[in-house]
């Protein structure tokens, strides 16, 4: 599960002012979910829209692929000898084991952390030796086994002794909260409309973001219009890799429904438009090497670089990234990089708000640059 480093982003000089961090939810700084803004990009031209408008920006056909994995309370006390820590639970293995952070509490009420610059108030920290025990609440305890991220700082395979997962988070957890947000939020304030409960109580440790602004309204006002929902599962990990890093391998499932949805569009015409990196992520991970969608469901490590490029998804909505952030090189993958550099430039111009309850980024095909005869430049 450990990952090596990526190439270098497009946007590795740009600076985004502290003040452009959403610190609370939308719908606590407006009148709801929808009330964030939406920056369009067909190549290099931009436009700026609210998002309740999305359904203008999209036509009859097109496909919207969603992740429904929902989001856990997936940040827990803990205690590593006499010293207090915060437990994040990432990602279940196959063999039972967790792969979990570990981070040292700041001054926060128990903040979460993610990367970057202004990514928390709390800090990585070594987690011992293999065989440490970190103690958590309700008797259970953590065995840490096996280190995963390059330094063997703070990600590690562990197992948990007296207690079942699913229990510790539904009394003790709460969600991984980063340092730049105001205060704690309730779980749901970290559920997506389109997250739906597994039977093994399996979800995601970070809320599939860039699906948040949707609402039950708009969802049937895109349907109305003959825009497609195609829904895949990607489970999440934690979204604090270091810079430079490529995203650990996660669970993922694409029906043989949504393959044969996708590949019926993409016959018809259709734009395929991934809601967030992740729906990206196992949609590309199920595409064949001439561009169409089988089922498919397992592990992916798969990251998505320029070099690699895109096999089916046209277009993308996510949020706004990290300049140093490896979700990046997928939106170079996908816009192209004078189209990332004006975008970005934009954003920060026009002062976007960051992170997952922030601004949204919608990247669409520059149909007046490409003939219908170079549509393989975007599968």
């Amino acid at each position: 599960m450990t990952g090596t480093a990526v190439g270098r982003t497009a946007l590795e000089g740009l600076r985004v002012p502290d003040a452009l961090s959403a610190r609370v939810p939308a719908e606590q700084r407006g009148a709801g979910r929808d009330d964030v803004r939406l920056l369009v990009s067909r190549g290099t031209e931009v436009s700026h829209h609210a998002f309740r408008d999305l359904a203008g920006q999209l036509r009859a056909g097109d496909v919207l692929v969603v992740n429904t994995s929902r989001t856990l309370p997936a940040a827990v006390e803990g205690r590593l000898g006499g010293e207090r820590l915060v437990v994040h639970f990432s990602t279940r293995g196959d063999d039972g084991r967790w792969a979990v952070e570990l981070r040292t509490p700041g001054t926060g009420a128990g903040a979460g952390v993610g990367a970057g610059r202004r990514k928390g108030a709390t800090s990585a920290r070594a987690g011992g030796p293999a065989g440490a025990v970190v103690r958590l609440p309700g008797g259970g305890h953590l065995v840490l086994e096996e280190p995963l991220d390059p330094a063997g700082t703070r990600l590690w395979w562990a197992r948990v002794a007296g207690g079942d997962v699913a229990g510790l988070l539904a009394r003790y957890g709460r969600p991984i909260r980063y340092g730049y947000t105001e205060r704690d939020q309730p779980l749901s304030a970290y559920q997506t409309v389109f997250a739906l409960p597994s039977p093994d109580g399996s979800g995601s440790a970070e809320m599939p973001s860039a699906g948040r602004p949707f609402t039950a309204r708009l969802v049937a006002e895109l349907v109305s219009r003959g825009v497609q929902f195609a829904p895949i599962r990607l489970d999440t990990g934690v979204a604090s890799a270091e810079a430079h890093e490529p995203p650990y391998p996660e669970r993922f499932e694409v029906t043989a429904t949504t393959a044969r949805l996708v590949n019926a569009a993409v016959a018809g015409g259709g734009r395929i438009v991934a809601v967030g990196t992740t729906a990206v992520r196992a949609l590309e991970s199920a595409a064949g090497p001439g561009g169409g969608v089988r089922a498919a469901a397992g592990w992916t490590d798969l990251v998505v670089t320029p070099g690699r490029g895109v096999r089916v998804v046209d277009g993308l909505l996510t949020g706004l990234h990290e300049p140093a952030a490896s979700h990046l090189l997928m939106l170079e993958a996908i816009a192209g990089r004078p189209a990332l550099e004006r975008a970005y430039t934009e954003a920060v111009r026009h002062l976007y708000l960051w992170h997952e309850f922030g601004d949204v980024h919608l990247v669409l095909p520059d149909e007046a640059a490409h003939s219908p005869s170079c549509a393989s430049n975007f599968r």
